[in-house]
């Protein structure tokens, strides 16, 4: 009888491992799905090795109580790590997520979110085990390096030697974070972080505005060489992907790391890119719903076009050869109308297959 069970259990490993690679077979690269459609904005989100999808709640958003959570069906979701992490007024601070929006795991298994803080005047990044939601760490930015009413929001994970790596679009600037030593650094000033007034951010047929005027953000999209020896960003509005060492981020030297910034290539208007194991850079365009990338020619081309990349916010590699996106409608905030919120739930996430393999994965 045990054999048999045994026999019968590896037949139907073997038909789902065999379905699996069939259906993977069948895809096409620019295949887009929606893996959730949920009724709050997603704001960044990040997958873990086994396809476990977590994302921050917009801060934008409608006020919710949410601000961390684990996707756990086609239209559900929970808190994450718990409920005692989301914000709730009057408990106590330092144990809640406030205003987060950056989140990404690491080659360790963490995953590590950025805290904006905007209610509470400092920035925080928090680290958790994703196996079992334990808080692992919190690094607290001196005012020196994040000052008050910094929104400091994309941000990259070397795990391996200890650094992070932060794009502030308030105050333009990288930040830099040694782990183990919490210690910080600010690179700013430099004209590869500043918003083009040419890269005109236009949405549904009209120039886009925020808080009553054009849209212009600078550096947002950061993204971590596999290596983890390059550093790459563009501003928001910005049409030129730019690369910088990680090492000079890291001495903390400006002179030096201002004269090793270079030109990678073309970017869209774009809040969100990814870069792939064979070092692909993979943008969000929100004037023209795509997905784009850089080809081996250095061109920019549409990946995939789709009216439900409605904003495509984040993006960010999972399992397998997935791009993952959050499509949150951010323009229809009431931050960005002036009249209300006009978003019109469900917001999604997204992948679409690229056939590229992550830059790396976990421990």
């Amino acid at each position: 009888m045990y054999k048999n069970k045994f026999l019968l259990s590896s037949l139907i490993a073997l038909t789902l491992v065999a379905q699996s690679t069939h259906a993977e077979q069948n895809l096409k690269v620019g295949d887009l799905e929606v893996v959730a459609a949920i009724n709050i904005r997603p704001g960044n989100v990040s997958v873990s090795d086994d396809g476990r999808i977590f994302a921050t709640v917009h801060p934008l958003d409608t006020p919710s109580r949410w601000r961390l959570i684990e996707i756990t069906g086609k239209n559900s979701y929970k808190a994450w790590p718990n409920e005692s992490w989301q914000k709730n007024e009057g408990a106590n601070p330092a144990n809640q997520i406030d205003t987060p929006l950056g989140i990404t795991r690491d080659a360790k298994n963490r995953l590590w979110i950025v805290d904006m803080g905007l209610n509470i005047g400092k920035t925080r990044i928090f680290g958790f085990d994703i196996s079992t939601g334990k808080h692992l760490i919190t690094l607290e930015l001196p005012e020196s390096v994040a000052p008050r009413r910094s929104f400091i929001q994309d941000l990259v994970v070397d795990a391996d030697g200890g650094w992070i790596y932060l794009a502030d679009i308030s105050n333009p600037g990288l930040i830099t974070v040694n782990i183990e030593k919490q210690t910080a650094t600010r690179f700013s000033g430099h004209p590869s972080l500043q918003s083009d007034k040419r890269a005109v951010m236009h949405i549904d047929g009209e120039d886009t505005q925020f808080n009553g005027k054009p849209a212009s953000v600078a550096v947002n999209p950061i993204t971590l060489s596999p290596d983890h020896k390059t550093v790459f960003f563009g501003a928001m509005n910005g049409t030129i992907w730019y690369q910088v060492d990680a090492a000079l981020l890291q001495q903390g030297n400006n002179e030096r790391t201002a004269a090793s910034i270079k030109v990678v290539g073309p970017k869209p208007v774009s809040d969100g890119a990814a870069i792939s194991a064979t070092g692909t850079h993979y943008f969000t365009n929100l004037n023209n719903n795509e997905i784009d990338y850089i080809n081996p020619q250095g061109k920019l081309v549409p990946l995939v076009k789709s009216a439900l990349l409605d904003w495509p916010d984040s993006a960010q590699f999972g399992d397998k050869n997935w791009l993952y996106i959050s499509a949150n409608q951010l323009h229809r905030s009431a931050a960005f109308t002036g009249k209300g919120d006009k978003g019109e739930a469900p917001y999604r996430i997204l992948r679409v297959w690229t056939n590229e393999q992550q830059p790396f994965t976990s421990k």
